[in-house]
Formats: C-alpha cells, structure tokens, sequence
C-alpha cells in the first residue's frame, strides 16, 4: 500500500474518535465521514508504519444506518461528526467506543449498559462559542465553528443543534460590529477586535448572558454603545459582558470579564435545584440530559441511609447541591475561587446548609484531613485523576466511589488503577450529552 493507491474497502467500525476502521492484505486504515457498513472507494493519504490514512472518494454501497443530515453545513463544520448517522445507531457507536476503552485499557469484562439518550436531539445545546474573524476585501465579519482539524471558520447563520434565538443574536452581532467600528479578529497577525461571541442560554426559563471576547484590556465608547444595542435589540439578552483576552494564545476567555448592562448571569434549573451561570461558569452544555446524570447519581447516593459524601473537582458544587436532600452532610472541594463564590451564591438561592465548601485542590485537600466519607464522587476534567488523586480517593472513602467521566479513555486508565488496588466496577452508564459526536459522557460505579 502507497501513498494514493485507490482502493475500495469495507468499514468495520469505528474508532475512539469516530474515524472509520478497514483493513486492506491485513493492515488498518483510518477514514473520516464514513459509517460501518459502508462500502467506499477511497484514496490513501499517508502510510504509516502500523496503519494509513485515507479520504473518501465514492461511497459504493451506503450504510443501511446513513441517513440525511439535517444541517446542511454538517460535512463542512467540524461540530457535528455523526449527523448523517441515525441516532439510535450513533447511540450502539458509542456504546462500543466505551466498551473498547474498558476492555482495552482497563482489562475489564464489564458490561457496558445501552447509553441515555438525550432528550432533545436538536436545539440541546445551550452554551455557544463562536469564534469571529473578518474577510480581507469586503470586511464582513465571520462567525460560527471551524471546519474539521483546522482554524478555519464556516460562517454559520443556522445551527440547528443550538436554540434560535442563539443564532439571532450572533446574525444581530455579525452584521452591525463594524457599524460600531468593531472589527474581527485575524488569529495570524494577531489583530482585529472581536475574538468569540460566548452566550449562555437558559434551558428553563429562555434568557440569555451575552460575552464578547475582545482583543484587548479596555473598553471602547462605542464597544459600550454596541452592548447596550444587543441588550435593548433581544429582550432574552439579561446581560451583556466582555471579556479581555489579549494574549496570543487558543484559550478561549481572558481572566477578567466586565459586565457592561444588565445581569452577569443566567438562572438554569436542574431536577429542583436552580443554579446562577456566569460566562466562565463551567456548566453541562446539554441541561436536559445533565439532568440524568444527576439523577443517577442521585438515586445512587440515595442507597444510603444519610451518608456522608465527598464532592471532588466539584466546580458550582452541582453534584453535592442536587444530592443534597439524601445526604447527610457533603463536602464539596474545587480549587477555582471563582466556582466555589457562585456555589456559595447557590447554596444560598436553595436554602441548602449540609454542604461545606472548600477552596482547594482535591489531592491537597484529602492529605489535609483524616476523615472518611460514605461515598466519594469524582468528577475530574477530560485528563483524568492522578494516581495520587485516585490513592487519597480510596484512602477517603467507606464505600463507593462514583466517577463521573467525559473521557472513556482516561477513565478506563483510572478504572484499571483502582481495580489493581483492589476494587470491583459495579457498572458503567454511558449518557449522551453531546448528540452528532463521538462524545459520550460515563457514570462509574466502583465498590470498595
């Protein structure tokens, strides 16, 4: 095999990262945009010693699960890799892609229970970051996601997967920024105004909080007057901010944000719970299947007769404030001040006083103390816990812990871990949260 030979191969299945899998005289090929089941003629695009690369340039024989995508940008925007596969089916990929993980990584033989699946399909996600550039001749600005694996922006004027009204606000920004004299930014030369347009928008009550991500540390009189514009145009907009973020650098928000009109947050509603959401706030895009991850959880901890559970990495606190009518006392520990001010703000707006918020990180904070809790619920970013976390974790708990993970791979590397110390996988529950991707969100549930 060379590099452009045309072949025609049959896909197997599909990889942790939603590439197509076939193999040709016995070795692997790796192949965007494909389903399993389909037969296609392709072009190789790089040979590697373990395996190729290739791109698609006739399907054969389509996949009896291919379906149309309802996003005519979906083979263009890289936001949406699974969109022109029928959602049930999307749902056994992703069953598989966990269950290649755990038996792969972690060495497990547990079953893999059938995903949740969201509740919404379409206009699910409630939290937009459209990053803005500026064309060269005719000065419009550009606004939606990068096209596939690059820094290269489709202008979006309709997302289906995101509310309306989002994509009305964005339209309203794209077309009248440069009447307020504000420019897109060009990544390359570092230059221009307006990097993201971020909007949070409430699942439960509609409202929205605008941010604009500026490239720069001040404020101009006209930025201002656009501000005020957007607020007074959409009488969803509760508040606009703007964010500084001057830096050469891929991370989205700047470390300080100022609110210019209105509110700097949103009210979002989880099972009975409502929650204050800034534009830094971290926060489950998809309220709607969040919610049965916290159910879950919920009825896990539940189990017990008022335990006493750790919240670890908790952020807002969001998991110990929804489990908190069948705990007996929670400690929630994060180490960003400014998550652990807004639970504070939270426990507060529910009338919650079993919750006890500490300002730390999680390893450090476990050595500190002695005491052990009936359950310990680990929600650790897409990297995973530490050995040392997952140590301090087992040394904490009575019980059981349950692992909340955005990542099958990392989390079949600590489930590994922890089964060498002696632990038993009870079960894993995958949820999709994020419908048309090969992301899968997984709730383990580990028994000391």
């Amino acid at each position: 095999m060379q590099k452009d030979d045309i072949l025609t191969v049959k896909i197997e299945k599909l990889s942790n990262l939603a590439k197509g899998i076939a193999k040709y005289e016995g070795q692997v090929i790796f192949i965007e945009n494909v389903c399993p089941e389909d037969e296609v003629k392709i072009q190789i695009t790089k040979v590697n010693k373990n395996y190729a690369t290739a791109k698609v340039i006739e399907i054969l024989t389509p996949s009896s699960h291919r379906i149309k995508p309802f996003c005519p940008l979906q083979n263009i925007c890289g936001s949406c890799q699974l969109q022109f596969i029928d959602y049930q089916y999307q749902l056994e990929l992703k069953q598989q892609i966990v269950e290649d993980a755990i038996k792969s990584i972690a060495k497990l033989n547990t079953p893999i229970n059938f995903p949740i699946p969201s509740p919404q399909i379409k206009a699910f996600r409630h939290k937009t970051q459209c990053p803005v550039t500026q064309t060269k001749v005719s000065k419009k600005l550009l606004a939606g996601y990068y096209k596939t694996q690059s820094h290269e922006i489709v202008n979006i004027k309709y997302c289906p997967i995101q509310p309306k009204i989002c994509d009305e606000v964005i339209g309203f920004i794209r077309d009248n920024s440069i009447e307020y004299g504000i420019s897109g930014y060009n990544e390359n030369k570092h230059t221009g105004d307006l990097r993201h347009i971020i909007i949070r928008h409430s699942a439960d009550n509609g409202t929205l909080l605008v941010t604009l991500v500026i490239n720069s540390n001040k404020i101009t009189s006209k930025l201002k007057a656009f501000a005020k514009t957007i607020f007074e145009q959409f009488k969803e907009v509760v508040g606009v901010c703007i964010n500084f973020n001057n830096k050469k650098t891929n991370v989205i928000l700047g470390e300080k944000t100022e609110c210019i009109i209105g509110e700097d947050f949103i009210y979002e509603k989880i099972l009975d719970k409502i929650f204050k959401i800034g534009s830094s706030t971290f926060f489950q895009v998809n309220p709607k299947s969040a919610e049965n991850i916290f159910n879950y959880v919920k009825e896990e901890v539940a189990k017990f007769k008022n335990p006493t559970v750790l919240d670890a990495y908790a952020g807002i606190a969001t998991f110990g404030i929804t489990i908190s009518d069948v705990a007996n006392k929670i400690t929630s520990v994060e180490e960003n001040p400014e998550s652990i001010e807004k639970a504070k703000a939270v426990l507060k707006l529910n009338n919650i006083n079993n919750i006890e918020l500490h300002t730390k990180d999680t390893t450090k904070y476990l050595k500190s103390i002695k005491k052990k809790f009936d359950i310990t619920i680990l929600d650790p970013p897409r990297k995973g816990c530490t050995k040392e976390a997952l140590d301090e974790a087992l040394n904490h708990t009575k019980h059981k812990i349950i692992y909340v993970s955005c990542n099958p791979a990392t989390l079949a590397r600590d489930l590994k871990y922890l089964t060498e110390k002696g632990c038993k996988v009870e079960t894993i529950q995958p949820f999709d949260m994020f419908c048309h991707t090969f992301h899968i969100e997984n709730v383990a549930i580990i028994q000391l």
